[in-house]
């Protein structure tokens, strides 16, 4: 059995326990926020492998990640069902009832969510969730709202620190880490 390196805040592992659902937000969260175009109109999208291997992990450990997210696309319809994210809502400009509905889906209350966001419209969503939590690149007053703020940018690995974040607050990621080097 190794120790794992990963560490963070006693008082911030506090404010995590007890999550059973993450929402996430897509562009500036699971993207870099940038929309990109090819030559056909078709929207392309880049997404961080250890992003998506966070929310596996996250399943793993019994912890929903659900999406919410502005836009929708066929990338990205991809990208979460090859991550087994049953939990989805495409084109969703008001999240708040959005994040309910998966709530209700699942038994659970506010207390028992954490949140991802960049921008305005994911506000709502993490300011009612027990713990939310921002990429260093968000905007300033997301940032500001967030009990946590990544070091890594979003679609850069970003939303991996946060499900890392989470599997060590619900002391799962000491034996997710030593199964996966044995």
């Amino acid at each position: 059995m190794l120790a794992p390196a990963l560490t963070f805040p006693p008082e911030l592992l506090l404010k995590a326990q007890g999550v059973r659902v993450a929402f996430f937000d897509v562009d500036g969260v699971l993207t870099d926020g940038g929309i990109y175009f090819t030559e056909a109109g078709e929207t392309i999208k880049r997404f961080h492998t250890l992003d998506g291997h966070g929310l596996k992990l996250l399943q793993k450990a019994g912890i929903t990640p659900a999406v919410i997210t502005g836009r929708d696309s066929l990338p990205l319809r991809s990208r979460l069902k090859a991550l087994g994210i049953t939990h989805v809502h495409y084109g969703t400009e008001d999240k708040a009832p959005a994040a309910e509905a998966t709530l209700k889906a699942l038994g659970l209350q506010w207390h028992e969510a954490a949140a991802m966001g960049d921008d305005w419209p994911d506000l709502p969503v993490m300011r009612r969730c027990a713990f939310s939590c921002a990429p260093v690149n968000a905007h300033v007053e997301v940032r500001g709202l967030a009990h946590h703020v990544t070091t890594a940018r979003g679609g850069e690995g970003a939303a991996r620190e946060f499900c890392d974040l989470l599997l060590v607050a619900s002391s799962q990621y000491g034996s997710l880490f030593n199964e996966a080097i044995t």
